[in-house]
């Protein structure tokens, strides 16, 4: 009976250190299993971090990109608007010195009349000398009036020009987007 016992304790220990054998290697396969699930986790994980830092790197350049072209853009309304009032300054300053000087002449004019018409010797004379100098104010005023409206337009399409510049470059350049 003992080689019984023997090969029977032989049979137990041949069969536990197979179960143990197996129990290892399934536990090295699950463990490298694990191991291999984790790295391919963490590989795309990287990629995935690695294409959003792509993307977000592109996004913040474009808006970058779209920032300046506005502070230019905003640039560029800032310098017609200031080329607009000098413009406009320019124009005002030459209406007003024809006005200036159209209105000294026109006191000229009635000073040389107010001597010619104490000069008079007869009502009708007086009479004939007014009707003359009242028409001659009318048609001067009516003509100065003409001179100082078709100034007054020429001074308005010039000033408001680099504004439509710029809002003709601002339909062309931002009509794209929407």
């Amino acid at each position: 009976m003992s080689s019984t016992k023997s090969k029977a304790a032989a049979a137990v220990v041949e069969s536990t250190a197979e179960t143990i054998k197996e129990t290892s290697e399934a536990a090295t396969k699950g463990f490298d299993k694990t191991l291999s699930t984790v790295k391919e986790g963490m590989e795309k994980a990287a990629k995935g971090f690695e294409t959003s830092q792509v993307k977000m790197k592109e996004s913040v350049e474009k808006a970058m990109k779209t920032a300046e072209e506005m502070v230019s853009f905003s640039q560029g309304n800032m310098e017609a608007l200031l080329k607009a009032s000098q413009i406009f300054a320019t124009g005002l300053q030459d209406i007003s010195k024809h006005v200036a000087a159209s209105t000294k002449h026109s006191s000229e004019e009635y000073v040389a009349f107010t001597k010619s018409l104490m000069g008079v010797k007869s009502v009708k004379e007086a009479v004939d000398l007014q009707s003359g100098f009242a028409k001659a104010s009318v048609e001067k005023a009516v003509a100065e009036t003409s001179k100082i409206t078709d100034a007054s337009v020429k001074l308005a399409e010039q000033a408001i020009a680099p504004l439509t510049a710029r809002m003709t470059l601002a339909v062309e350049k931002f009509g794209k987007i929407a």
